[in-house]
């Protein structure tokens, strides 16, 4: 009988330790989430990802020419449209050599 009676408190210390630990885990959770996440977000600054899908993208680039003996340095500006056309601008052309 003694042991019975013994082993009922144990296990009934060990749930209201339980419950108790469970309940300062919650309190920290809560604490914890109130305080890392906020409830309104500000963003500061363009929306980039937005904007820049359909606009014109400007390349510069330039290339090498040889043209009979003399050697000239190209550069071009490349215009890349959202529907993949393509427009190609000689801005300057210098001789090298």
């Amino acid at each position: 009988m003694k042991k019975l009676f013994a082993l009922t408190l144990t296990l009934a210390s060990f749930g209201f330790l339980g419950f108790g630990f469970e309940a300062s885990q919650a309190k920290a959770n809560t604490v914890r989430t109130e305080t890392t996440a906020p409830q309104v977000r500000i963003q500061y600054g363009p929306q980039r990802n937005r904007w820049r899908r359909n606009r014109v993208r400007t390349v510069r680039t330039t290339r090498i020419v040889r043209r009979g003996y003399r050697t000239y340095r190209e550069t071009y500006l490349v215009r890349y449209y959202p529907n993949g056309r393509t427009t190609t601008t000689l801005i300057d052309r210098d001789r090298i050599g």
